[in-house]
């Protein structure tokens, strides 16, 4: 079987790939086009996408030689899964390997936001820090604090545990289906989970998810609370968080994903209470090996006609 890696890739996942399969490795940092994902269909029997890489349903209009699209990242709103059904080929993701990681991120955005952080830095790169004093920039203390999780499957699940165990605060949660969370938490309404002091989100992207957050839900935060997106970008309407942080409707936020990534908005960029991530995620080499070699995983079985571990369609 031939297979196409359409990205830049950690060497120890495309080695491995490459012990099993003829392997072409587009080796580099941009998406794949419609047309190029087209024609990938038509010329290799299985391919290992990812983020950016936009299956639509119009790149299915021919009929594939593709069986199978192992995609790299657990959350695969960019691939249209009925589409590939209907079209033959089989879709996987990588639960699980990136929770820990990207719940890491979500501390590190909540800390960072909450404790100013990134303003501080920049405040003493430019050489305007003149000294301790009592009432220096003064932020959130987030002990006893209550956590608001929007989406508490495996990434919610370890955020509430680290916030909860880790500053003592009390856990509300959203989900659609009852859950049980596995720690001291309360699963909540919507506004309930929104009315939090910090609220994270943590659901799936997709159309049942975009602009999730909008003015309406921002509406139903407190003045002095932060939300923090780990999710998909355009889980979040960016025009109705700008606005809400211009008019102090809420006090910050901490982003790791935009609604028109790569691009960010350049009010987001200008506000001071405003951190921003650059997609950090499930950036540690562990980790991106880790999901590599599931998705490679996910490739061999279907090459030896197994079940595959993780199917999403």
């Amino acid at each position: 079987m031939n297979l196409l890696i359409t990205r830049s890739m950690p060497e120890a996942v495309v080695r491995r790939a490459g012990a099993h399969f003829d392997v072409t490795w587009r080796n580099q940092v941009t998406p794949m086009s419609p047309d190029e994902l087209t024609a990938a269909l038509s010329e290799y029997d299985a391919i290992l996408p990812t983020l950016g890489d936009i299956f639509a349903a119009g790149v299915f209009a021919k009929a594939p030689r593709t069986k199978i699209l192992a995609n790299f990242g657990v959350g695969y709103n960019h691939i249209d899964v009925a589409a590939a059904k209907a079209a033959g080929v089989a879709v996987t993701n990588t639960p699980g390997a990136v929770t820990d990681a990207t719940a890491d991120i979500a501390l590190t955005l909540i800390l960072m936001t909450a404790r100013r952080a990134g303003e501080g830095e920049r405040m003493l790169r430019r050489g305007a820090w003149t000294g301790w004093h009592p009432t220096q920039m003064l932020g959130m203390h987030l002990t006893g604090k209550r956590l608001g999780v929007i989406g508490m499957g495996r990434i919610g699940r370890a955020i509430a545990r680290r916030c909860h165990f880790g500053f003592g605060m009390e856990v509300v949660f959203f989900n659609r289906s009852q859950v049980d969370p596995g720690l001291p938490a309360r699963q909540g309404t919507f506004a309930e989970a929104m009315a939090a002091d910090v609220v994270v989100l943590a659901v799936p992207g997709g159309a049942t998810t975009r602009h999730l957050i909008d003015a309406e839900a921002l509406g139903l935060m407190a003045p002095h609370a932060l939300l923090i997106n780990i999710a998909r970008g355009d889980v979040v309407d960016e025009a109705a968080l700008v606005a809400a942080l211009k008019s102090g409707q809420i006090a910050g936020a901490g982003l790791d994903v935009y609604e028109f990534e790569p691009k960010v908005s350049p009010d987001l960029m200008a506000m001071e209470n405003v951190t921003l991530l650059p997609h950090l995620g499930t950036a540690a080499l562990e980790v991106r090996e880790s999901m590599g070699m599931m998705a490679v995983d996910n490739l061999i079985a279907s090459a030896e006609g197994r079940p595959l571990l993780n199917p999403v369609n």
